[in-house]
């Protein structure tokens, strides 16, 4: 049988491919549960030993600036507990498989699917239809998803629709530009998620002030793209993923340099800083449970009773975690979240201008509100997007 780097020499280039566009179509045609997917990482079982040949290794992180009850305000076991790993090659990019505690993800999925959706946050579908349409995209589409049956063919929820929805200074995909007037509060909730991962990797001073969430149903890709959208890269990008499990392409600084390529299952995060910060990437594929269960395991488990004393974390009840279970069945969810302007600095210095030199597409083969093309972030952020 063919090995998967044989498959890929195999493959034929198409005119003007570069090496990531050709390992990008490899994985957006692959087979799950064949050698197709024999080379990509999977984190979830990753060791130095194991993945020499990727030169995985173990990343440090800085224990001392996250409590144990700041970790579990946030949902997150402490952080002495997490498993974070680098990429030799790939400075500043940090991998943390699923450090959630038992249940918590549920409440992220609840939050992006009835919360983060609402108005005054920016979707993709509010060019395709008046405001009051999408004012409340969970209250419209609940009962559909709720009795969802996914052997009967039925029109599309509101929220199967979604594709993206921007948090904070809400980027303008046709001037490439984040603006002091183009802005919503950002949830207080994420705010506090991400400082915490982020003091963890090292940046204490980070400030969440603007995200963009994927909404990926199973034929989705995310295009390749580099994020240069805020004017301090000093600062990091984080990911988190919920749901179906994903391929995610991380290339060079050109697209001629071959990416590596990774699995993102639910409550994964990345973490793109230093060189990293300015890498292409991309999501070829979107890939059913590994388990054959409709939902990763992670997420059968229910949020606990009770709280630690000033937890973000709300209850998500029966009734709506049942709808957000019909989705997750068929999809995935991403939050990516940035630091717009540098430390100290204000509007009056100067506007946010993106130069990305490729932009980020997420895209599906029923796609009925397409995003421009943008740049992502750990998919992220683009005109469409870590």
């Amino acid at each position: 049988m063919m090995g998967t780097m044989g498959k890929m020499a195999a493959l034929v280039a198409e005119p003007g491919e570069d090496a990531f566009r050709k390992l990008f179509r490899f994985y957006r045609q692959s087979r799950p549960g064949t050698a197709d997917l024999g080379e990509v990482i999977d984190f979830t079982q990753a060791s130095p030993a194991r993945d020499s040949g990727h030169k995985v290794f173990r990343s440090p992180l800085s224990v001392s600036l996250v409590t144990e009850q700041d970790a579990y305000r946030a949902g997150l076991q402490p952080v002495n507990k997490w498993k974070a790993y680098g990429l030799e090659g790939y400075p500043g990019f940090i991998f943390i498989p699923n450090p959630f505690l038992p249940g918590y993800q549920r409440h992220w999925v609840k939050q992006c699917l009835k919360l983060y959706s609402r108005k005054p946050n920016v979707c993709n579908l509010d060019k395709h239809m008046v405001a009051e349409e999408t004012r409340d995209l969970w209250g419209q589409s609940q009962e559909l998803l709720r009795n969802k049956d996914v052997n009967k063919k039925r029109p599309r929820s509101l929220l199967e629709k979604l594709r993206w929805v921007t948090l904070g200074y809400h980027y303008n995909w046709d001037n490439k530009t984040y603006s002091a007037d183009h802005h919503t509060p950002f949830p207080p909730d994420l705010a506090y998620l991400s400082k915490q991962v982020a003091a963890a990797c090292g940046f204490q001073d980070f400030q969440a002030e603007a995200g963009i969430l994927n909404y990926y149903r199973l034929d989705s890709t995310l295009g390749i793209h580099v994020d240069r959208s805020e004017l301090d890269h000093t600062k990091p990008l984080l990911s988190f993923s919920f749901g179906q499990s994903a391929i995610f392409l991380l290339g060079g600084l050109k697209r001629d340099e071959v990416p590596t390529a990774m699995f993102m299952h639910s409550g994964d995060i990345m973490v793109m800083s230093g060189f990293s910060r300015l890498l292409n990437h991309a999501v070829p594929r979107v890939l059913p449970n590994f388990d054959g269960t409709s939902l990763p395991r992670c997420l059968e488990v229910s949020l606990p009773d009770a709280f630690p004393t000033g937890s973000v974390v709300e209850p998500c009840s029966v009734e709506d975690w049942q709808v957000c279970a019909n989705y997750l069945r068929t999809a995935r969810v991403n939050m990516t979240v940035r630091q717009v302007l540098a430390t100290g600095q204000d509007w009056e210095d100067k506007e946010t201008k993106t130069t990305s030199e490729s932009s980020c597409h997420l895209d599906d083969k029923n796609n009925e509100a397409k995003r421009p093309r943008m740049s992502l972030t750990v998919e992220h952020l683009g005109k469409p997007n870590t």
